[in-house]
């Protein structure tokens, strides 16, 4: 099994769809900074498309907003559209780490991170 952990910060809102089975995704852009070369130039950001599944993609959609800094856990994922390769993760566990809408209680942040029952994971 391959386990991903990124630490980032969020470049899109979430986006919430239905699969055609109709199960709740919540899909949007992570970037993850790649600090600076040995010239102190700055490396371009890798991004991944990362997805909430199930009930969890539903009630973190207000939540997941552009400028959020989350550390995530999860499966790797990878999509290939027009021949160009896109880094994904499936994920399973996450932490918020601050940016974005600071408006959410820290109780409200502590519930989104219970851990996943074998039910929620999609696969």
């Amino acid at each position: 099994m391959q386990i991903l952990t990124l630490a980032g910060t969020v470049g899109r809102n979430g986006e919430l769809r239905q699969t055609q089975g109709g199960e709740p995704v919540l899909g949007f852009s992570l970037a993850v900074d790649n600090g600076k070369d040995k010239n102190g130039q700055k490396r371009d950001a890798t991004w991944y498309d990362c997805t909430f599944w199930g009930k969890r993609a539903t009630s973190l959609e207000p939540h997941i907003k552009k400028g959020l800094k989350l550390t995530l856990t999860g499966r790797p994922t990878v999509r290939v559209h027009n021949d160009k390769p896109y880094l994904g993760c499936s994920v399973d566990n996450f932490t918020f780490m601050g940016g974005g809408d600071r408006s959410q209680s820290t109780q409200q942040n502590a519930d989104y991170n219970a851990p996943v029952s074998d039910d929620e994971i999609p696969f």
